[in-house]
């Protein structure tokens, strides 16, 4: 007689169980790491991972609260956790709570989003949602809409797609070097011509410059301008770059993954004036968000830029369900089975609203702030300029790079900090991306004290 299945996650009473374990199994491999990084290194946590995971594909299983237990409980203690607030390198949020919960109920029902009869609720939840966030992109716009996207780069990608669908490949992008990456992999990606790429020595893009940049270039033009750059957090001036655009016949994207949900600051909103003027916005809400990846968007201003994604499959979207009423959703992504990520969205919208969004986007702000006041009270840091969103670039007086990277990797090897590095002005940098709104002065400053110390040995 063959054994039972194993139970299903649609059953809430193993499912709570399994839950309890997880959990227990988080609490426990924290307690074992003690800080914000395993210490040791790759090889150190590579070799606990595999006492841990003994054979990948064992001939008989251990069961299922063992093998939960001791892999969570690995991955748990091997991990650069966001939530600690010495985990500041990335743009690698620590996820809401509640953010976490709505997504593993999205995991137990598993609706797949590319048919309305695999995800009813899911497709309309979906709708709604994705048009309330692009009415608040493109405020003013008749027809605005979003696709929900893994990230940054899938959006980027949908973005140059939609505008070489647009004008052919005769398209010609337009990038400031501090362009994210996922642009020129796109170009090479679409088949289209590597991007003109605009130098941004002050880190920002200069309209005069791309002005010069777009009367040297033939035919349809997107430019790429970015809403907070990956190694500094600053905004490229969007009024100035939106006029130059018109002026040239060129179409304007943003890449907002990092700075978009500023938009829901009351304080802060006008430092993204002018992004509304774009034709495509990136945003991420797995950045300043609070969201467990992914939770990524592509608001356009008008939903008709859209039609170019349309694709039939009997299957999923026949034209005589269509035609009865059935929503379309193969249209709604390049992917064909994709997660229900926008319930996470959702609830944590709904909680919070966005006066309390905003707040956690202002307290996260202030503490950028803070910690470069901290720089530039201490006579062995010197400060790279103050932050426009939540990076702070700062670095040893007198330190030569070499010396730099070895403390941001000392740091890491013991586990002690997770900071970042960037290049700025020729030189390397620390750099300190703070998304967690339960860090405090305290935790700033042992951060500055932590690299003070390893300046010294």
């Amino acid at each position: 007689m063959r054994a039972a299945p194993p139970p299903l996650a649609a059953d809430p009473t193993p499912l709570s169980r399994f839950l309890g374990t997880a959990l227990d199994a988080l609490r426990e491999g924290a307690q074992t790491r003690g800080g914000p990084l395993p210490a040791g290194g790759p090889e150190a946590v590579a070799r606990r991972v595999r006492e841990a995971l003994g054979e990948a594909l064992p001939e008989r299983g251990t069961g299922p609260d063992e093998a939960l237990r001791a892999l969570v409980r690995v991955l748990a203690e091997g991990a650069a956790d966001p939530a600690h607030p010495l985990c500041a390198a990335h743009l690698h949020t620590p996820p809401l709570a509640l953010a976490a919960a709505a997504d593993l109920a999205a995991s137990a029902l598993n609706p797949s989003m590319d048919s309305w009869d695999q995800a009813p609720a899911a497709s309309a939840l979906e709708a709604e949602v994705t048009a309330a966030l692009a009415a608040e992109v493109f405020p003013g716009a008749a027809t605005p809409d979003a696709l929900v996207t893994t990230g940054g780069t899938e959006s980027n990608q949908l973005a140059l797609l939609l505008a070489r669908e647009r004008h052919g490949p005769a398209l010609r992008t337009v990038v400031g070097a501090n362009a994210h990456h996922s642009l020129h992999r796109a170009a090479w990606l679409l088949g289209l011509p590597e991007p003109v790429t605009v130098p941004t020595p002050n880190g920002t893009l200069d309209p005069a410059a791309l002005a010069q940049a777009l009367a040297r270039t033939e035919g349809p033009v997107l430019v790429a301008a970015t809403a907070g750059t990956t190694d500094e957090g600053l905004i490229d001036p969007l009024p100035q770059l939106a006029d130059t655009c018109a002026a040239h016949a060129a179409e304007l994207h943003v890449d907002a993954a990092y700075g978009g949900p500023v938009l829901l600051s009351r304080t802060h909103r006008h430092l993204l004036d002018g992004l509304d003027r774009a034709r495509t916005v990136t945003v991420d809400l797995h950045k300043l968000g609070w969201q467990p990846a992914a939770a990524g968007l592509l608001a356009v201003r008008d939903t008709a830029d859209l039609a170019t994604l349309g694709h039939t499959a009997a299957y999923l979207n026949a034209d005589d369900d269509t035609e009865a009423g059935l929503p379309d959703l193969l249209g709604r992504s390049l992917r064909t089975t994709r997660r229900p990520d926008i319930l996470k969205t959702a609830v944590t919208l709904r909680a919070l609203g966005r006066t309390g969004l905003g707040a956690l986007v202002d307290t996260c702000m202030d503490l950028a702030q803070d910690l470069a006041d901290l720089v530039e009270k201490a006579p062995e840091l010197d400060l790279r300029a103050r932050p426009t969103l939540t990076t702070v670039l700062f670095r040893p007086t007198g330190a030569d790079d070499k010396a730099v990277a070895t403390i941001r990797r000392t740091l890491l090897t013991e586990g002690r900090a997770v900071l970042g590095r960037a290049e700025a002005d020729g030189r390397l940098w620390l750099k300190a991306t703070l998304l967690n709104p339960h860090t405090t002065p305290g935790d700033l400053a042992r951060i500055l004290t932590l690299v003070e110390g390893s300046t010294h040995r």
